[in-house]
């Protein structure tokens, strides 16, 4: 049986994009999104959020970048990749989804086919 790694997740950016280029010339772009949900705790519903750290990459990125601005909201699909380094003799490690296809949700449009 073949691993699945794939993840979906819509959110609201919590700051604007990050855009540089990597030694090769290629265009990436990380940007940050929250997501909420509301759950019910004993008799009262609490706010819960999550913050996903998004990697876009190629075309992608460049066409997106100035799009992706604080409050935007987007779907995201991609898969997750865990970074591993060292800071301070400390191990460190950040899990990424690298976006594959994505929506910006208020404009309704659709970069990579999702």
């Amino acid at each position: 049986m073949e691993d699945i790694n794939v993840v979906s997740v819509t959110g609201r950016v919590t700051r604007d994009a990050e855009c540089r280029f990597t030694n090769s010339g290629t265009p990436t772009c990380t940007v940050a999104i929250a997501n909420n949900r509301r759950r019910k705790v004993n008799d009262t519903w609490q706010d819960d959020t999550s913050y996903f750290d998004i990697q876009l990459w190629g075309k992608m990125a460049e066409s997106l970048a100035p799009k992706l601005t604080k409050g935007t909201q987007l779907s995201v699909q991609g898969t997750l990749r865990q970074d591993r380094w060292e800071q301070d003799g400390q191990a460190r490690t950040r899990v990424v989804i690298v976006a594959e296809k994505v929506v910006l949700s208020a404009k309704g449009e659709n970069y990579g086919g999702f």
